[in-house]
């Protein structure tokens, strides 16, 4: 099979798309033929600076395809069966081994493209809210990076649960104006305003009951600056690839909490499998929408990671081989 690969870390250019050996099928696992993949922004940090799990390496959360092999110990999933899957690294490729546990099978009728972008982002910002930021209706949100594949599910569900508000910051007025018909109430370009100022100004200093977080490093301090009383910051990955220096003092005072969020440490669960295979469904009936920014050939990997890279998108950037 064809796969965009790499042997070292570093830039896009690091990619080179050559001829690889197809992925054999584990007896709990399941084989797609790639149709789509969804580039995570883990898939970014991963080229940058993390492990390789083989050389030449395939990075790659996540990808849609239909099934061409099942273990004999799967019974949940059948040849033929267009699924959405998730793993540690191996997206980007033609071919593509998984755990049956980590594949999710596509509503008939749901545009593979659209289901291939849903697991991770919207089961990651659905988490952030409620199961570790504890949204509840008529809560204020705030979430940083509202462009990126996180940021434009969080927007829509926080907004689908009863936010009293949904604040959201991004690079520019051009990228914000595209989230309002998400649900976005208001908009801050936090290359031009401080982040916290800004949040007191549009809650009359209320500031922000529930905040998600996926940039990290200095763009942590300001969401804990802009913490209601009882506000809770759910932090999800290090976007910004910044070090994380912090000043935790002030929440301390205003009973105010933060929490690591990694969605793949429960992705197995019955509680996760069950939330992502219901986002799906949502999507699939029209209540959620799923935001595909640009597509590129696989063979273009280079240029679609630089292309994220720019944060010129809005919502996800797909590879189809």
């Amino acid at each position: 099979m064809k796969a965009a690969v790499y042997y070292e870390n570093g830039g896009p250019d690091v990619f080179r798309y050559e001829d690889v050996a197809d992925p054999e099928c584990h007896r709990k696992g399941i084989v797609i033929r790639v149709e789509a993949v969804s580039i995570e922004g883990g898939d970014t940090l991963n080229r940058q600076g993390g492990a390789l799990a083989s050389s030449p390496h395939i990075v790659g959360y996540q990808a849609a395809g239909e099934v061409i092999a099942v273990g004999e110990d799967v019974t949940t999933i059948r040849l033929g069966d267009k699924v959405v899957t998730t793993g540690g690294f191996g997206s980007h490729a033609e071919l593509r081994a998984v755990s049956a546990r980590t594949a999710w099978v596509i509503p008939e009728g749901l545009d593979i493209r659209q289901a291939a972008a849903i697991p991770v982002p919207f089961g990651t910002a659905h988490d952030c809210l409620f199961e570790f930021g504890r949204m509840k209706a008529g809560d204020i949100v705030l979430v940083q990076a509202g462009a990126s594949g996180v940021g434009v599910a969080a927007i829509q569900l926080a907004a689908r649960a009863g936010a009293a508000m949904v604040l959201a910051t991004a690079s520019s007025d051009e990228r914000l104006e595209k989230l309002k018909p998400l649900g976005l109430t208001h908009g801050i370009n936090y290359r031009r305003d401080d982040v916290a100022k800004e949040v007191a100004r549009l809650t009359d200093k209320h500031m922000a009951d529930v905040i998600v977080d996926s940039v990290g490093g200095p763009t942590l301090q300001s969401s804990i600056l802009s913490l209601a009383y009882r506000g809770r910051v759910s932090m999800v990955g290090a976007a910004g690839r910044e070090p994380m220096k912090v000043d935790v003092g002030s929440m301390m005072g205003g009973n105010r909490s933060l929490s690591g969020v990694f969605l793949g440490a429960e992705i197995a669960t019955d509680r996760v499998h069950d939330n992502i295979q219901q986002l799906i469904a949502d999507v699939a009936s029209g209540s959620l929408k799923v935001v595909i920014d640009r597509t590129f050939a696989l063979s273009d990997a280079a240029e679609a990671h630089r292309y994220i890279e720019s944060r010129q998108a809005v919502g996800r950037v797909l590879l189809i081989p």
